[in-house]
């Protein structure tokens, strides 16, 4: 295999996979350093807006012949069990990240993109070039990706200021088999925390929740935090009691951050919760991801056609770029996260939104964007 690269891609992701299938289309030589060996399970919420749906069929991934869900339908619940329901404005879909993955990776490979299982310990940048030091090499190329998810070593390598501050969260994620409805995606509330439920390609309901490590550590195990808090809201308990789990053990990951990020750092172009992450209350981080992956990859194909002349146009659109799609999204997002933390006022606002039903789906528009345009 060669050390030099166009482009180096720091994670085999949604976003890092969908920028080597991008850039690779398009001739251009490209690395991608994954630590961990496909197909395998993540902490996600497996819904992702159809926004995405013209990027991925232009990358050559057909989600609905890999057995994804159709969704088009909403359901929040408070921690008190009031439930209010909406139509998803432009509806999306469920897949498991072991499917999505596991098939980008496949059509990366089969686009002459290489994938490398290693991890990367360092990365430098000097006279307009970038050294990558894994464990097992050095490689160089003309551009770094950060795609590497939402916290790594890595991170404090660069010295990023998110990572300075210990962070309040922690996610847990299984699969269960059990009765809910394939055209559906829900958001349950509990006592410090909330739960996202939806069906993915091979029938498995996706259960994925975040929880405040301070109320969590106050219980003996997860089984524990599960039925003495999360089984407060019936409607989670009813679906976990009449459910078999899938998974052996349920998978779980700490130190969730949903500071502000930088979309550059040390001249690389970071793509998906590398750049920054929206709280999963509102259900599109994933589609993000893909998004932001097309946002470099396209801004990188002019900087190699050199329709853009140096590396500081490049990051400044970028970052320009980035902003105007996510920073508005995001901003909306600790809103809505941070109303809905607090029970009471959680109570109150779906009353409101029971009295007045359009305001659900303008909170949905708020943290969504539109059908993305395909260059």
């Amino acid at each position: 295999m060669p050390l030099n690269f166009d482009i180096i891609i720091i994670g085999g992701g949604l976003a890092g996979l969908s920028s080597a299938i991008h850039l690779s289309k398009n001739k251009c030589s490209v690395l991608v350093i994954e630590k961990n060996a496909y197909p395998k399970h993540k902490v996600c919420g497996e819904y992702i807006s159809n926004e995405v749906l013209p990027y991925l069929n232009f990358l050559g991934i057909d989600v609905f012949k890999l057995g994804a869900k159709r969704i088009n339908k909403f359901e929040l619940s408070t921690p008190k069990n009031k439930l209010v329901q909406a139509n998803l404005p432009l509806g999306g879909f469920g897949i498991s990240r072991f499917c999505l993955d596991n098939n980008l990776a496949k059509k990366a490979i089969a686009n002459k993109a290489a994938i490398i299982q290693d991890t990367v310990e360092d990365v430098t940048f000097a006279n307009d070039t970038f050294s990558i030091q894994t464990k097992q090499a050095n490689y160089t190329s003309k551009i770094v990706i950060g795609a590497y998810g939402k916290r790594a070593n890595l991170d404090v390598k660069l010295k990023r200021s998110f990572i300075k501050k210990k962070s309040p969260f922690l996610a847990v994620k299984t699969h269960i088999k059990g009765d809910f409805p394939n055209d559906l995606v829900a958001l349950h509330n509990f006592e410090g925390g909330y739960c996202g439920v939806s069906k993915v390609e091979d029938d498995s309901i996706n259960i994925c929740y975040i929880a405040n490590i301070e109320v969590f550590k106050k219980y003996k195990n997860i089984n524990e935090f599960q039925e003495k808090v999360v089984f407060k809201n019936t409607t989670l308990k009813a679906i976990f009691k009449n459910s078999k789990p899938v998974f052996k053990l349920p998978l779980s990951i700490s130190q969730i951050s949903f500071e502000t990020k930088k979309p550059i750092e040390n001249h690389m172009l970071m793509c998906g919760d590398t750049a920054g992450m929206i709280h999963p209350l509102c259900g599109n981080g994933m589609s993000m991801a893909i998004r932001s992956a097309q946002m470099a990859s396209l801004l990188i194909l002019e900087f190699f056609n050199n329709e853009i002349k140096d590396r500081q146009t490049l990051e400044k659109q970028y970052l320009r770029e980035w902003n105007a799609e996510f920073k508005s999204r995001l901003t909306t997002g600790h809103i809505v996260a941070n109303l809905f933390s607090k029970n009471k006022l959680a109570e109150v606002l779906i009353r409101i939104i029971k009295w007045v039903p359009s305001i659900l789906p303008h909170i949905i528009k708020r943290t969504h964007g539109k059908l993305m345009n395909v260059k």
